[in-house]
């Protein structure tokens, strides 16, 4: 490899696309050429963001419009013609040719940009494309759970007056060992606050037993934990997140039926 060709192997070198010789005889001349190794320091990192970005396949005629553009790219004045000028370490003429090659820098940062824009949109459409099916799996759930507890054969319910406005009802199978609150007619909850459900169980206070949807005051709502021996279930406004006791009167109170 020449002295001229050494100065153009800095993204080969970091592509580790050098022969084993071509390498060693690199590393030598990497040695003593501050220029090269500051731009194989740089080379290396975009590299290094590169990795960490998904591969995707790249979209047909990728490859093929690229190479279109560089050769598309204005060649800049006096380098194609002339004798070699002097290219040694700290030359003048070195510093010249090396900031006389922007169309190919240009070349490599827009293969570099379109595949690091690639990986992050690859990124986003997967994380959004997961996300969708994570919460479909969730609502899936959500749905059979209440199903089964609304339709199980020793399902038992009983209603009442919530103190906002609204009637709740308790549906409660203790075959199933579950409980469903659905509520009619209640308001959204103040901004920042929340309803929580919680079990009744004797001698114990409150246990809870799951948040409702802000979004959805009025959408029927899965108690979270088994029933247990708990004899009904409460609901009250608690700060947003919920709270490990209940931290304001309750709006209902509605007793599990006893057959």
């Amino acid at each position: 490899m020449s002295t001229e060709n050494m100065h153009e192997a800095t993204g080969a070198y970091v592509l580790d696309a050098l022969s084993p010789a071509e390498r060693a005889a690199f590393e030598e001349h990497l040695a003593t050429c501050p220029d090269c190794a500051r731009e194989v320091r740089e080379f290396a990192a975009t590299a290094a963001l590169l990795g960490a970005a998904v591969s995707v396949e790249p979209p047909p005629g990728m490859r093929d419009e690229v190479l279109r553009r560089i050769r598309e790219a204005p060649a800049v004045p006096g380098t194609d013609r002339g004798p070699a000028p002097d290219r040694r370490p700290g030359s003048p003429a070195r510093h010249a040719a090396r900031g006389g090659r922007p169309w190919a820098r240009w070349a490599l940062a827009a293969c570099l940009a379109a595949a690091a824009g690639l990986g992050g949109v690859a990124v986003w459409q997967f994380q959004e494309a997961e996300g969708a099916r994570q919460e479909a799996r969730r609502v899936e759930a959500r749905a059979a759970a209440l199903a089964q507890v609304l339709s199980a054969p020793d399902a038992r319910l009983t209603s009442g007056r919530i103190a906002d406005g609204g009637t709740g009802t308790v549906v409660v199978s203790r075959d199933r060992d579950r409980a469903v609150f659905v509520p009619s007619g209640m308001t959204a909850p103040p901004p920042g606050r929340v309803y929580q459900l919680w079990f009744a169980d004797p001698g114990k206070g409150m246990r809870p037993a799951g948040l409702m949807d802000p979004a959805r005051p009025d959408a029927p709502a899965l108690l979270a934990g088994a029933v247990g021996g708990a004899t009904g279930i409460g609901v009250t406004v608690e700060p947003a997140g919920g709270s490990p006791a209940p931290t304001s009167d309750p709006l209902v109170v509605l007793a599990f039926p006893t057959a």
